[in-house]
């Protein structure tokens, strides 16, 4: 019961107390790849806490103290018969528990790639293929760009941004783009969205959804400005910022267009090593809490 109570607490300060600071932390701004990566931790040791916090309830004559072995040992997976074998049908909750929240996320991948997928073959009907652009162009006078991540990604450009963009501007943009292609973005946006759809009313899945498509555009920002200057990039996005994408596109523009303009123009310092430590710490150690919680000798 200590052990059950400390992960309920614990899943309480994940889950309700960090998440307001973190969104509020400026840093995460600066450090936006750092930031996903953190709100990732967070979600995923908030899922464990509460996982083995319900175990221990529901099977509070057992403890697996006894390291890894005695948590495989007691969720019957170390011999043929698993649960059947040993009875533990009560370890069916924390099992319901743990597959809420994946069949969140496992519905939501099925649904953005069904709807990509969808507009891959309207795109390879209406878009012309541009083999030096790697790009497909649309008949369309509203200055756009963006992509439709996946193993079949496409970057997707209107005439209008064609005839405005410059040169440079639109090289900047397609870096961009590819940015959340190569960076597989995607999956962070869903994983942040699923939890926000498991647990609609947890302060760290609603921030974490709000805060995570943000980031990831920052994060592209960031990998672009290594090859073009930043003023180039912040002119292309100002320019194709009112173009409409679909929803499980990643746009440069977009309605966070003026707040990343001003970042780029006005970069502030990156954040100090020790934080930047601090961070990168927490993000590895956050999933693992849990488990040194209930497997740890400290409570039985």
């Amino acid at each position: 019961m200590t052990a059950a109570l400390a992960l309920l607490g614990y899943a309480l300060l994940v889950g309700v107390l960090a998440p307001l600071p973190l969104a509020r932390a400026g840093w995460t701004h600066r450090a936006p790849r750092l930031a996903v990566a953190l709100w990732q931790a967070l979600a995923l040791s908030f899922v464990t806490a509460l996982v083995l916090a319900v175990h221990h309830l529901a099977v509070p004559g057992v403890h697996l103290h006894l390291g890894l072995a005695g948590l495989m040992h007691v969720c019957g997976v170390d011999h043929p018969g698993g649960l059947a074998a040993g009875g533990n049908w009560r370890l069916l909750l924390p099992a319901a528990v743990a597959l809420w929240p994946l069949g969140r996320f496992t519905a939501a991948l099925a649904r953005t790639a069904r709807h990509r997928r969808r507009h891959r073959a309207v795109l390879d009907l209406v878009a012309a293929r541009d083999r030096d652009l790697g790009a497909h162009v649309l008949d369309h006078d509203t200055p756009a760009a963006y992509c439709l991540p996946g193993r079949r990604s496409r970057i997707v450009l209107t005439r209008g941004a064609l005839e405005l963009l410059t040169d440079r501007q639109l090289a900047a943009v397609l870096a961009h783009e590819r940015a959340h292609v190569t960076g597989r973005h995607h999956l962070a946006r869903t994983a942040a969205d699923a939890l926000a759809a498991a647990f609609p009313f947890l302060p760290l899945a609603r921030l974490a959804a709000r805060e995570t498509p943000l980031l990831l555009e920052m994060a592209a920002d960031d990998r672009a400005v290594r090859r073009h200057p930043r003023a180039v990039l912040a002119a292309a996005m100002y320019r194709v910022a009112d173009g409409q994408v679909p929803r499980t596109a990643f746009a440069a523009g977009g309605p966070a267009a003026l707040l990343r303009v001003r970042r780029l123009l006005a970069p502030a310092p990156a954040p100090h090593p020790a934080l930047r430590a601090a961070a990168t710490l927490a993000s590895a150690a956050a999933p693992v809490l849990p488990l040194l919680v209930t497997c740890g000798p400290i409570l039985p």
